[in-house]
């Protein structure tokens, strides 16, 4: 018997995750590429014209995957959004990155490949 809640097992976003739920999240995690994670805001938005800038200024092609699922957010130990994932890391959380800000980040993620 747990009291209070104490000894089960909890959903990290409160949304109800299952156990498939959360090995689909931990799996598009895994994968690699650019992603936005976040509701769909204005600032979510902001921050992915700004990558997708950064990436024409490289000539690199990629698509930006946004991902709204909490589960998904959740899984990347994001709690403030948006964030900017690229090859599967979270390179930056919590505010609206410029495109100035973004190009060294995408670069150091390419040469680390």
């Amino acid at each position: 018997m747990s009291w209070f809640g104490f000894g089960k097992k909890k959903c990290c976003c409160g949304s109800g995750c299952n156990a498939e739920s959360m090995k689909r999240a931990e799996t598009l995690k895994n994968s690699a590429g650019i992603k936005i994670l976040g509701s769909g805001c204005a600032k979510c938005n902001q921050l992915e014209q700004a990558t997708k800038e950064a990436l024409a200024e490289l000539g690199i092609q990629a698509e930006i995957e946004h991902v709204t699922d909490f589960a998904q957010i959740a899984a990347y130990g994001v709690m403030t959004t948006p964030a900017l994932v690229v090859g599967g890391k979270v390179v930056a959380y919590g505010k609206v990155l410029k495109k100035e800000e973004i190009i060294p980040l995408l670069q150091a993620a390419k040469s680390a490949r």
